[in-house]
């Protein structure tokens, strides 16, 4: 699968604007220590585990990897769409808006357009959006 996070705010072509209610929605907990797995596959930056560092960052606490984010959003782009085959999902691109505190709720919400996907995901618990923007591909099954 091929992944791109944009950090524009700018519409491409095919991100058409998300209007009505979203055709599928899910909702999936993060862990509280979710930051702290990353710290195993050898990601050291403080701002994902040391309370003082995210402060000074201008965070509340330490702040989810953006990459973990995005990988459970294309986990529910799969659990929604495609569960009995993953390499359905080819392309996915979004745009990184908030930071998610690890131990939050992510939800996914996402309008069909064929093949391709329109999504974004929120915080429910903060009421903000933390994925935008975000386009999916999907293979003929």
């Amino acid at each position: 699968m091929k992944h791109q996070a944009s950090t524009s705010a700018k519409r491409t072509p095919g991100n058409a604007p998300l209007s009505g209610l979203p055709h599928a929605a899910l909702d999936m907990p993060t862990l509280a220590q979710a930051a702290l797995l990353y710290r195993l596959s050898g990601d050291q930056n403080p701002l994902h585990a040391d309370p003082g560092t995210a402060r000074r960052a201008g965070f509340e606490r330490p702040i989810l990897h953006g990459r973990c984010t995005f990988g459970i959003a294309a986990w529910g782009l799969v659990r929604l769409f495609c569960p009995d085959a993953p390499e359905r999902l080819t392309a996915m691109r979004a745009r990184f808006s908030r930071p998610v505190f690890p131990g939050e709720t992510l939800r996914l919400e996402v309008w069909l357009d064929g093949a391709q996907l329109h999504f974004q995901a929120l915080v429910p618990q903060r009421s903000v959006l933390v994925l935008s923007n975000g386009v999916a591909r999907l293979a003929p099954a």
